[in-house]
């Protein structure tokens, strides 16, 4: 049986839509729209691209992006479906995403066009591991049991503050009970923090905590560089006797995450900064579960996802289907970590769980612990309190009504939601 690859794309043009498919088909396979030597029907049956669906959602006088098209035009959207077959380009991922992301874009047939999601032969489980830890993995690497979620914040300022002081803050958020810790993204080696002296202050305070307490809390290090600078930051980390390393996947590329990956030691934290660009606009760029799945072959184990009733542009719909993306079935791999984060406290535990039943979640607070009115430790409690008490079934209020340090989030917090 034949194996192919299934993408499904989110469509406007001023043209008709069966045709643009078509011209997109080709374009991205064996079609050159004018006739050259060698390109046979039996060529063109065996490699170019098919339009397998296509599925009307409405019309518009307003193209998504304006064009020099004589007004009073009708702009048609759809969802179609292309395939190709696996022999195009084997299980070279950068070439799929060529393939699946490369000039259609450019095509004057589409005013928008936008990859929502992507299927893949079995066959691919053979040749992509996938997460090495995904979502428990990580969760038992933090000591967090698999039913409830972890709970993290972020270092701030997010550059500036030396090894020293940024480690005094980690001492206090392990001992308020914090489950994670990362740098900001911001955050690499600076003159005042290099990257080898932070690593080594901020595990000594850990792996003295763990000594301790038999709890060892994970601290994300932003290890982003070219791959000789990443390598190196790997090394140090696992030797430091750290478990994760934090990576700014849109800027090192998919190749050089999965060569990082494939070590296989730490949990990768992927952070998406960046994804508004390829994402905002309604039809151009790429939709989460596309996205996902990418990095889902590169061996990524954690992915930001954005939260409920965020400070971003994103919509909580969005959220949602992002943090569903993280845990469906993909291949054999192991469900990723869904990253919450952006103006998270406790008040949105109760909607995020009521939308999407799930805690294989990591849900990160900045302002939401660090500027709690009873201090750190008192944050990170009135967080774990909301999450407790939205999955037995308890209501915003009588939270608010019986526990004090989640009411006195609410009168800090509640306001901004």
């Amino acid at each position: 049986m034949e194996e192919r690859i299934v993408a499904h794309y989110l469509v406007e043009t001023p043209f008709s839509v069966e045709g643009a498919a078509k011209i997109l088909a080709g374009e991205q396979s064996t079609g050159t729209f004018i006739s050259v030597p060698g390109e046979s029907a039996d060529l063109i049956q065996q490699f170019g691209a098919r339009v397998e669906n296509i599925e009307h959602l409405g019309s518009s006088d307003n193209p998504c992006i304006p064009e020099s098209n004589p007004s009073g035009r009708t702009y048609k959207q759809a969802r179609i479906s292309v395939s190709w077959s696996i022999e195009n380009f084997g299980y070279n991922i950068p070439l799929m995403i060529s393939t699946l992301q490369g000039n259609l874009y450019e095509l004057k047939q589409f005013t928008g066009l936008k990859l929502d999601d992507f299927e893949l032969p079995e066959s691919y489980a053979a040749y992509f591991k996938g997460p090495s830890f995904g979502a428990l993995g990580t969760k038992k690497l933090c000591g967090v049991a698999d039913t409830k979620p972890i709970i993290g914040t972020i270092i701030k300022p997010s550059v500036g503050l030396t090894p020293e002081t940024t480690a005094q803050m980690v001492d206090d958020l392990i001992h308020a009970g914090i489950d994670f810790i990362k740098d900001d993204e911001l955050m690499g080696s600076t003159t005042n923090s290099p990257f080898a002296k932070r690593v080594t202050t901020i595990m000594n305070i850990i792996n003295t905590f763990a000594d301790k307490t038999g709890k060892k809390p994970m601290y994300a290090f932003n290890i982003t560089g070219d791959f000789e600078t990443m390598q190196k930051n790997y090394e140090t980390v696992l030797k430091a006797g750290g478990s994760c390393a934090m990576i700014s996947i849109n800027s090192v590329g998919w190749a050089g995450v999965k060569s990082i990956a494939a070590i296989g030691e730490l949990s990768i934290h992927g952070h998406r900064n960046g994804w508004g660009m390829i994402n905002r606009h309604p039809m151009l760029g790429i939709n989460f579960p596309a996205y996902a799945k990418y990095w889902r072959l590169a061996g990524v184990d954690q992915l930001h996802v954005n939260g409920i009733q965020n400070k971003f542009w994103e919509s909580d719909a969005s959220v949602v289907r992002s943090i569903h993306a993280c845990s469906s079935p993909f291949l054999n791999h192991q469900r990723l970590l869904a990253v919450v984060s952006s103006g998270q406290w406790g008040g949105q535990a109760f909607e995020t769980y009521k939308q999407t039943k799930t805690t294989n979640l990591l849900y990160m607070a900045g302002g939401g612990i660090l500027a709690h009115p009873f201090g750190a430790a008192a944050g990170v409690r009135s967080i774990r309190a909301a999450w407790d008490a939205a999955v037995s079934g308890k209501t915003f209020e009588q939270t608010r009504a019986s526990n004090k340090e989640f009411a006195a989030s609410v009168e800090k917090f509640g306001s901004k939601s």
